[in-house]
């Protein structure tokens, strides 16, 4: 990869900048996708500069074969990657090569007659009610500082009972929160979208507001650390492996498990489908429809622990 940075043809290197640009200002992905996506390109141009022998130029752009794709595929297949990791690099690329054809640099049907491998789907590992509502109701034993207590308390209040991210449940803000029967949450792509409040969430929300030493901006999140910085992800991750080991739950259950079991959770007691798909932000139904399948999944497993002729 150093190799490759520092030999890059300049034409393709300034395209690649441009390309980055809109993906940033346009598009407005999410940070760790630009990074994934950059990072996509940048593999392909390495395997091709040594596969070509040399520095990836516009010319070779406008010469990709179907054959070249799939030496390139077969060569990420020996180094380990999996299906869902080609998935993803294939989009990354091919929205490269979508930029250089609406651009006119060049054409990306070589490309287009690839198809992504299939990713394996697996079905989102939901807590079970009871588990749940033991790590939001007892998610403060292990905290001596009560108003950090609270705020754990928050935070995996809103992530089971509304459905929330814990990216979305960080960035809330005191003006999102304005409104005490809704949550207005900007989710992924910058979407907005009006989330139920719950007065048991709300309450959370106002005890952990109240406790904490810090008071933020109106614009700024109100969830802080220990230092009065915002939160950070990877502290709700490690405290959520504490509850785990003190409560005996199984390593799938993280804070995003407590989103999963929001919406299996609303499913199984009657939730419509395409109401779900709007609390849980989702762009695609078929995305929320996964959830159905994890349904019938803990019927059968409690079936088959159940029945007495099973």
């Amino acid at each position: 990869m150093n190799e490759l940075l520092i030999n890059k043809d300049k034409k393709v290197a300034h395209w690649l900048g441009q390309w980055q640009d809109e993906l940033s200002s346009l598009r407005r992905l999410s940070d760790k996708t630009l990074v994934a996506y950059d990072r996509d390109v940048e593999q392909m141009l390495t395997f091709f500069t040594h596969h070509f022998g040399a520095p990836v130029s516009a010319k070779t752009l406008n010469s990709f074969t179907p054959a070249d794709w799939r030496a390139f595929m077969s060569n990420r297949r020996q180094t380990g990657v999996g299906n869902a990791t080609m998935a993803r690099g294939l989009s990354g690329i091919k929205s490269f090569f979508t930029f250089l054809e609406k651009e006119g640099h060049a054409p990306a049907d070589s490309l287009a007659a690839i198809k992504a491998p299939k990713k394996k789907q697996t079905l989102p590992k939901a807590l079970t009610a009871i588990d749940a509502k033991k790590l939001v109701d007892q998610g403060d034993m292990l905290d001596d500082e009560p108003w950090i207590a609270a705020r754990d308390i928050a935070v995996m209040a809103l992530c089971y009972g509304a459905g929330l991210r814990i990216s979305e449940a960080l960035a809330l803000t005191a003006n999102d929160l304005k409104d005490q029967k809704t949550l207005r949450i900007t989710g992924k792509g910058n979407k907005t979208r009006m989330v139920p409040v719950l007065s048991a969430i709300h309450d959370a929300i106002t005890d952990y507001q109240k406790s904490c030493p810090y008071h933020p901006d109106d614009n700024d999140p109100i969830f802080r650390g220990a230092r009065g910085g915002p939160l950070s992800p990877r502290l709700v991750q490690l405290k959520m492996q504490k509850l785990r080991s003190a409560f005996g739950l199984p390593n799938s259950a993280t804070p995003h498990a407590l989103r999963h079991s929001f919406a299996t959770h609303l499913l199984a007691g009657g939730g419509d489908l395409r109401a779900i798909q709007e609390l849980l932000g989702h762009a695609s139904l078929s995305t929320t429809q996964i959830y159905t399948k994890v349904d019938t999944a803990q019927l059968m497993d409690a079936y088959l622990k159940a029945h007495p002729r099973s």
